[in-house]
């Protein structure tokens, strides 16, 4: 398989490079700086771009390019820091600035445009995000972009098919980004742009049965999510019934989650195995009310249901989960690399040790776009391939205070209307995430001339790229007053409909 490697120098811009060669249908790995070539020489490599990075080339323990790298006899293109450790490495300078340059600036390109600026305007904007500046080219390289601050904004040395650009062309604000980029990918590094899913599916079912071998089996923790589901859909495609699907059904679910799981999954060579263990997470959950507290009791009690299950599984010697590309870039520093670790995700690391089984993970080069259309390729339901995200503690945190059997159903009848009447208004592709809360609070209201003292509903719908920022989604008011009729006149205990209008910051998409 053709494949483009992206050198992590820890830019937090990493993913977006990611993307941008990936939306060009070319394969990608994000690999550290150590990775030896012998990795490298594994591999179909074509091209190779070296990331931005917040640190100094100049600097002790500053991530130094491998001049061998260089030597590989691809095409090599360097982003920011990566532009700085290529001059660095073949002797030009590298300057502390006076003062840092970040945003917006008018790029010009100086000399008649190479491959890499071919179709792109003398003249155009660019983004900056630099506190180091190249004051001296290496020997054998020309200059090709400037800015007004910036003297080297871009060069190159054709001969050894080497490029550098100052500016971030993976980001959208810089107006031809996206060509520069597909220049380095087709024109230079003569990449096909013929990478999609059916070359991914037949890749990975290979690589699965290799790893797993004639008789071994695979556990996964199915969810009906969007990732489990895809995951266990492309592992049964592999290994047919050695794969084995446990769903805990903790009681905390939507409205026909369990029946849903089943009918998609029925024509499928599937071992679905469902444990029922309503009753444990309720008697767990009784009079807990503190979010956090909640989290901790639902995912400790769902690994000992998992376990239980799992050990009555003979030949099972692998555990498979539905871990995303971004999920191992941001819980693991891109495979050893020094990109700053933003979050941990439930499913990366934090495995019951004990289970001693070895991890696969057939999904963590995708990304979720990605592993939608993998789902599509692989025929899944639409509704199922494209569901919102859905919380692991499930219900549990959107019902603020206690969690008890009759919360749960009023929040569950009003969650399963309100997403009834935005599928019917066409509204719920355009949405990235919709769900009812259920109120630690009671209203007094009017119904049939009579006082009613009853439980309040807030809807939540906000759009967003990747749930690290969001914005209210505004709901056309006769849908939404569809959406509260029908809930106050048909979900027995409530009275009161509320809409949040809350962007994330400041608030978060949850409400716990």
């Amino acid at each position: 398989m053709e494949t483009l490697l992206i050198i992590d120098f820890g830019s937090q811009y990493n993913q977006l490079i990611a993307r941008r060669v990936r939306e060009a249908k070319v394969f990608c790995e994000i690999v550290p700086p150590s990775v030896s070539l012998k990795e490298i020489r594994s591999k179909h490599v074509k091209g190779i771009i070296l990331s931005g990075g917040p640190a100094s080339v100049y600097k002790k323990d500053s991530p130094q390019l491998n001049p061998e790298f260089l030597a590989l006899g691809v095409p090599v293109l360097g982003i920011c820091y990566g532009m700085q450790a290529v001059t660095h490495l073949l002797g030009g300078r590298v300057r502390r600035a006076r003062q840092r340059e970040y945003g917006r600036a008018e790029l010009l390109l100086t000399a008649r445009p190479g491959r890499l600026f071919d179709r792109v305007p003398r003249r155009s904007i660019c983004w900056m995000s630099h506190g180091d500046y190249v004051s001296a080219i290496p020997a054998g390289f020309a200059k090709t972009a400037k800015t007004d601050s910036t003297h080297v904004a871009g060069f190159e040395n054709h001969s050894r098919q080497i490029y550098g650009v100052q500016f971030h062309p993976e980001v959208m604000h810089t107006a031809h980004g996206a060509r520069i980029i597909r220049n380095f990918l087709f024109s230079i590094c003569g990449f096909r742009g013929s990478w999609n899913m059916r070359n991914f599916i037949h890749e990975t079912t290979e690589r699965v049965q290799r790893q797993i071998g004639h008789d071994g089996r695979v556990i996964l923790g199915l969810s009906g999510g969007v990732d489990s589901s895809v995951a266990a859909a492309l592992l049964s495609k592999a290994i047919g019934r050695r794969l084995v699907c446990i769903f805990v059904n903790n009681g905390l679910l939507r409205k026909n989650e369990v029946e849903e799981v089943r009918r998609a999954f029925r024509s499928r060579r599937l071992d679905l195995r469902v444990v029922h263990a309503e009753r444990i997470f309720l008697n767990k959950l009784r009079g807990v009310v503190e979010p956090e507290k909640k989290r901790k009791i639902i995912g400790h009690e769902f690994i000992y249901a998992f376990e239980r299950e799992a050990r009555k599984i003979k030949n099972a010697h692998f555990l498979a989960q539905g871990t995303l590309y971004p999920d191992v870039i941001e819980s693991r520093s891109a495979f050893g690399g020094p990109t700053a670790v933003i979050k941990t995700h439930h499913n990366v690391g934090g495995l019951p040790e004990k289970m001693n089984l070895k991890l696969i993970e057939p999904l963590k080069e995708l990304f979720k776009d990605e592993v939608r259309s993998l789902g599509r390729a692989l025929g899944l339901p639409r509704e199922m391939v494209g569901r919102h995200p859905f919380p692991g503690p499930g219900l549990a945190v959107r019902i603020l205070g206690e969690v008890t059997q009759r919360r749960l159903e009023i929040l569950r009848e009003a969650d399963a209307r309100f997403i009834e009447e935005i599928r019917r208004a066409g509204l719920y592709d355009r949405i990235w995430q919709a769900f009812a809360v259920l109120l630690p609070v009671k209203s007094v209201g009017v119904m049939g001339d009579e006082r009613t003292y009853e439980n309040v509903i807030a809807l939540r719908a906000v759009t967003s790229v990747d749930g690290m920022t969001a914005d209210w989604f505004e709901i056309p008011k006769p849908v939404l007053g569809k959406i509260s009729n029908r809930i106050i006149n048909e979900v027995k205990g409530v009275n009161r409909v509320v809409y949040d209008i809350s962007s994330k910051p400041p608030a978060t998409i949850e409400w716990e």
